[in-house]
């Protein structure tokens, strides 16, 4: 996936990003840092258009997004979202919603992936609890792993991830963090950074400040360079 300079605002007066270009391998892992507002998860609304862009364009496989119809694109990208949205119906339901003919058999095996199998084994009814009120009866982190899961089962190609755990506890946290590397095993990722401890191993580190890329490197490269992202790792700015 590509962007080849990328302009885009929510509405004409204000543009958000600016002349946005970068590029992700099959099995890559690319992670946007930077402040709050500062276009993170404008980019990411822009890969599975949501919006499409103004100027510049954005290439999958070589071609032109707005040329592949928008369920045909969804279909291929998986997306785990700091907030996970569940619906009434079982917890098998919930996870087979990324993909309506999964057997029972891949919506365990997708659970499993995810971390998420023991929890639900313990659950009143296992895979055949029912959830209400988008999982109210679920902790955070339990809603979160099932947020991974189906994502799993669907088996996209491109992941998009927004990894905040903030007010998960660090066990939960733990096995979230084991299941999203699991999901992530050899497909293309791109991530939203909340916590810079959690990017250290991307292949690219893309830092953003009011829309434009500012700096891109790994880790030890962008630490070297002492610019944006070393303020932000070392706690001289702030993250979000």
């Amino acid at each position: 996936m590509r962007f080849h300079h990328v302009n885009f605002g929510y509405t004409e007066e204000k543009t958000v990003l600016h002349d946005v270009s970068l590029w992700a391998k099959p099995g890559q892992k690319i992670a946007f840092v930077g402040s709050t507002g500062a276009g993170k998860t404008t980019i990411t609304n822009l890969i599975n258009r949501f919006y499409d862009v103004q100027q510049g364009e954005i290439t999958y496989d070589g071609i032109d997004v707005k040329e592949i119809q928008k369920a045909s694109l969804r279909r291929s990208l998986g997306i785990v979202l700091q907030e996970t949205q569940l619906f009434t119906g079982t917890v098998a339901e919930n996870i087979r919603y990324g993909k309506p003919d999964a057997t029972d058999e891949e919506v365990r095996a997708a659970a499993r992936l995810a971390n998420a199998d023991t929890f639900i084994s313990h659950l009143p009814h296992g895979y055949d609890t029912v959830l209400t009120g988008n999982g109210e009866s679920l902790s955070q982190g339990e809603r979160q792993l099932l947020a991974i899961a189906r994502a799993a089962v669907s088996d996209p190609p491109v992941l998009i991830l927004d990894e905040a755990t903030s007010s998960i506890d660090t066990r939960t946290e733990k096995l979230i963090e084991r299941g999203m590397d699991s999901l992530m095993e050899g497909r293309t990722v791109f991530v939203i950074a909340h916590r810079l401890s959690t990017v250290r191993n991307a292949h690219a580190i893309l830092v953003l400040e009011r829309g434009e890329i500012v700096e891109r490197g790994d880790h030890q490269q962008l630490l070297e360079q002492k610019g944006r992202y070393y303020q932000l790792y070392t706690g001289q700015a702030e993250l979000g």
